[in-house]
């Protein structure tokens, strides 16, 4: 049997940032643990970036993951929205990148037909196939089901890499 690789999924997010940690033997996966980071909003700016940075440290203290992968932002009309969530981006690509992870981006349309089948799922469909394809993760947040699939949506894509 495979060794397994450990995978930290990211859904970043200024308010509300997901993680999924799976482990993915070849074609298996299997939930580890799963959360979501959330900063209070009464923070001055500056403090919730460094609450995202100090807890994404901790989830990969806890739980070691070999690799990690981050969702990629879709454009916002609003840019000053687009921006600050483009900072809460910078921090789930950061921190694992300092600790020596390689670190994958997918768009959210691919995230969502790795697990859904179709790129324009809605969060529903994505908490549904979570449940499904990971039955021990239990009831889990919709930022933190977008984790796990980011994370099922690497195991996927590096398996796919590995065949070719």
């Amino acid at each position: 049997m495979n060794t397994p690789i450990r995978i930290l999924g990211l859904d970043p997010g200024l308010r509300r940032t997901g993680w999924g940690v799976i482990d993915c033997a070849g074609a298996r996966i299997s939930h580890v643990a799963h959360g979501v980071i959330a900063p209070k909003d009464t923070l001055p700016f500056a403090e919730r970036l460094l609450c995202l940075f100090t807890e994404i440290e901790a989830v990969l203290t806890t739980w070691a993951p070999h690799e990690a992968a981050v969702e990629e932002t879709f454009m916002n009309s609003n840019a000053q929205s687009a921006l600050k969530l483009g900072h809460a981006r910078a921090m789930a690509m950061i921190v694992p990148a300092r600790a020596g992870l390689p670190v994958a981006e997918y768009a959210a349309t691919v995230v969502k037909k790795a697990v859904v089948g179709t790129g324009g799922a809605d969060k529903a469909q994505v908490g549904w196939m979570i449940a499904r394809l990971l039955p021990t993760a239990g009831k889990t947040a919709s930022d933190a089901a977008d984790a796990l699939a980011v994370a099922i949506a690497h195991a996927h894509a590096r398996t796919a890499r590995r065949v070719a």
